[in-house]
């Protein structure tokens, strides 16, 4: 656990100097599959050590998901920390028939509706958020387009939104994560698509393009 520990206190070092672009949703650079695999057959093989390239490769994408799903620095921050411990010690779980990256956003995805049960008072969240946006600041100028959109969407939109358009996951890979079907995911993600252009164009129109289309 000395490692898993170490692994803590980077986290925390390096949060405050990355955050900024994380919550603006750069997901972080390409992330090389194969040596992904060469390292957690490293971590396997009993070179602990080797799980620090999974760490960074993904962490950035994780924060961004878990950021948008949560709505909240502080909590994103202790998800990320929290699902690579997880990932770590179910490693032996992982089998290659499915890319390490859709099984990491599962264990993510449960972790943060777990969470997200457990924080009774946050229940029914983007309608209690809202709410608060609209008391404390409605027109608030620092907050960014992201932050607009992630809005007014449920948890469960977030992350679909999240999946499809910036991680680009096909609907059959979202569905291995969220242990919902294909075609129910397609749908949503198609009334979703028409609710941020019905968005859009309330605020004053949309160019074409600014929604992913769901081929």
């Amino acid at each position: 656990m000395s490692q898993i520990s170490s692994w803590h206190s980077l986290y925390r070092c390096k949060r405050k100097t990355e955050v900024i672009l994380l919550e603006q949703g750069n997901p972080g650079g390409q992330v090389n599959p194969k040596r992904i695999e060469e390292a957690i057959d490293k971590v396997r093989a009993g070179e602990k050590h080797a799980f620090t390239s999974v760490i960074t490769a993904y962490e950035r994408q994780i924060y961004t998901y878990c950021y948008y799903i949560l709505r909240s620095r502080e909590e994103a921050e202790d998800a990320v920390q929290d699902i690579f411990v997880k990932v770590y010690q179910e490693l032996g779980r992982y089998e290659k028939r499915v890319s390490f990256s859709a099984w990491l956003y599962k264990v993510a995805y449960h972790h943060c509706l777990d969470q997200l049960r457990r924080n009774k008072r946050r229940n029914r969240l983007m309608s209690l958020y809202k709410l608060q946006l609209v008391r404390e600041a409605p027109e608030s100028p620092d907050d960014s387009p992201v932050d607009r959109i992630f809005g007014d969407l449920t948890s469960e939109e977030r992350s679909l939104l999240i999946l499809r358009v910036i991680e680009q996951y096909r609907f059959e890979e979202i569905a291995q994560i969220t242990g919902r079907s294909s075609a129910a995911l397609r749908k949503k993600y198609e009334r979703l698509r028409r609710k941020l252009i019905q968005q859009k164009a309330n605020e004053g129109g949309c160019t074409r393009g600014e929604v992913a289309e769901s081929n």
